[in-house]
């Protein structure tokens, strides 16, 4: 993996503000800090400030594990023109499929969950999230959620995350889905995608070098993003970064 914001990229991020470029961001983790309440998550004022003039200069999305919903309050006055929520499949076609898939799902989960204190199922209509950050024994109840899911009578994906797992059903869109649709309704020649997350995963998997710039929010091995940027404190710097270069391209 590569840092993004060191001086020998300065000519990728040129490249991103003189193309058609999509930017396209995850929320908790990148534009927000990681908080022990996920009812608390918010944006810092000067990133809110940043993405509401990025998002007059570009093309911009969310994509989120959040409904959307649940993200549309919490991106203040950043006039994002482009939600999508639960991993990539709000909104999509087949909502209905995947709402049925949760509801049948969600009663059994809650059974098993019970025997699990500090565990906590989150509902959000087309997907689940079991967090376990104030289980006693985090990983004996994480071992435990792979036991529900595989006993279950629908086909749910797991996607892990931080002190929580991600259950999305097994044939709804995901996040690398639903960047492609986005850059495509835009008709962006190329996409930035900033993620922190193993959700994130599914668009630095996409297999496009000419049209995806990846870049993970602390660099992890094994990620497929070619780029990272250090700490979700250096979001903030690459936005400045993106809005100067795109000012001076308006400004020739």
């Amino acid at each position: 993996m590569t840092d993004l914001l060191a001086a020998a990229q300065a000519p990728v991020l040129a490249h991103l503000a003189d193309a058609r470029t999509l930017l396209a961001f995850d929320f908790d983790g990148t534009l927000a800090p990681i908080v022990a309440d996920r009812e608390q998550a918010a944006m810092r004022a000067r990133t809110e400030q940043l993405l509401t003039r990025l998002c007059a200069l570009y093309p911009c999305a969310v994509i989120s594990g959040r409904s959307r919903d649940d993200l549309a309050g919490r991106l203040g006055r950043a006039p994002v023109p482009h939600l999508i929520g639960n991993h990539g499949i709000e909104p999509a076609d087949d909502e209905l499929a995947c709402a049925r898939v949760v509801r049948r799902a969600r009663p059994l989960l809650a059974l098993a969950v019970r025997r699990w204190p500090g565990m906590e199922i989150e509902d959000k209509r087309l997907s689940l999230a079991v967090h376990y950050r104030h289980a006693v024994h985090r990983d004996a109840a994480r071992a435990a959620i792979d036991r529900m899911v595989a006993v279950l009578p629908v086909r749910l994906r797991v996607i892990p995350g931080k002190l929580v797992v991600n259950l999305v059903p097994a044939h709804a869109p995901h996040k690398g889905d639903a960047l492609v649709a986005v850059r495509t309704a835009v008709a962006a020649d190329m996409a930035l995608y900033l993620g922190d997350d193993d959700t994130d995963e599914d668009v630095f998997r996409l297999d496009q070098p000419q049209r995806l710039v990846g870049v993970r929010v602390g660099r992890r091995a094994g990620s497929a993003a070619r780029y990272f940027v250090r700490a979700q404190r250096d979001v903030d710097t690459l936005l400045e970064r993106l809005i100067a270069l795109r000012t001076a391209v308006a400004d020739r």
